[in-house]
């Protein structure tokens, strides 16, 4: 058991330390344990921009399965709005990123959605434990905007890292995943 700070400068100092031709690997297996996921492909998903110089997982790989299995979908990306809130923005092809104020790209313009309107979404973290809560990067963005989001929203975390047994410090505020993939299996919770 660790509280969430800890926890946080474990994995991003684990994240650090991945080979590039290890993380294709493992990019690899994620998608292939994502195939087996008790979900339909939906419509409207929502997936983030990763930090690259942090060895983030980029779902990129698993948006691209799911527009093949759906080409009618369409793809959010978040937005950190001027009352620091998380918006879910609607790209294609022609739309065009910059970094915001922690390095994380975000489109320039775009419609946004509003939350109830997400199909599925895929979250960011750096850890996750055993019941389905997630260690983020500590400014509870995604919490926030998850409560948003209809009950049913499918909320989806991808870790290079099996679950921890128990984050410690886990509060009302914090919203639990439904699933975790990692490169060996998928958690449901």
């Amino acid at each position: 058991m660790a509280i969430k700070k800890e926890i946080r400068n474990i994995y991003k100092e684990k994240r650090t330390k991945l080979l590039s031709n290890a993380i294709n690997k493992m990019d690899d297996l994620m998608l292939i344990q994502f195939q087996q996921l008790p979900i339909e492909i939906p419509s409207i998903i929502m997936t983030y921009a990763p930090l690259e110089d942090l060895k983030e997982f980029n779902p990129q790989l698993i948006t691209d399965y799911c527009f093949f299995k759906n080409p009618n979908q369409t793809l959010l990306y978040p937005v950190i709005g001027s009352n620091d809130e998380l918006l879910s923005v609607v790209v294609n092809d022609n739309t065009t990123f910059e970094k915001n104020k922690y390095g994380i790209d975000e489109p320039t313009d775009g419609i946004d959605i509003f939350a109830e309107e997400i199909d599925l979404v895929i979250v960011p973290l750096l850890a996750f434990d055993k019941s389905g809560y997630r260690v983020g990067y500590g400014k509870g963005y995604y919490d926030k905007f998850l409560k948003e989001c209809r009950s049913n929203v499918i909320k989806i975390g991808f870790s290079y890292f099996p679950p921890i047994p128990m984050i410690e410090d886990v509060n009302a505020f914090d919203v639990k995943l439904d699933y975790c993939v990692t490169p060996e299996t998928f958690y449901e919770f």
